[in-house]
């Protein structure tokens, strides 16, 4: 066989079962540091989680001052506990990349749980 044969045999699929924990999830979108120093400039806001999907990774912040919602990815949540829906929450504003025109909520804590049972980041998500 030559190495021309050798070059054209065709690849075999890679079987991969390797998981990755949630936590692999989470780490913190790559910002600028000029784009991450201008968000911690931005004063504290104060709103509601509206809704907030752990396995798309993302949700949505219904601001307390009125407005659009807000888009709140999951690597922005800071503290434990998976969001819920009716959580009081406090964030900072960063612009969306390309334009720029878009806020999204980042730096998000949660100040005011809701009755429900929480489940922290760790533990594995209900199916």
């Amino acid at each position: 066989m030559s190495s021309q044969d050798a070059n054209k045999s065709p690849a075999k699929p890679v079987q991969n079962s390797l998981l990755l924990p949630d936590a692999a999830f989470r780490t913190k979108r790559t910002r600028t540091a000029s784009t991450s120093a201008r968000a911690l400039e931005n004063p504290v806001e104060k709103g509601v989680i509206k809704s907030f999907c752990r396995g798309k990774g993302h949700g949505f912040i219904t601001p307390a001052s009125g407005g659009e919602d807000l888009f709140v990815h999951i690597s922005d949540i800071e503290g434990e506990y998976v969001p819920l829906p009716g959580d009081e929450v406090s964030y900072r504003l960063c612009f969306i990349p390309p334009k720029y025109e878009k806020t999204q909520a980042i730096h998000v804590n949660i100040t005011n749980l809701t009755p429900e049972v929480h489940t922290k980041w760790e533990e594995p998500p209900y199916h």
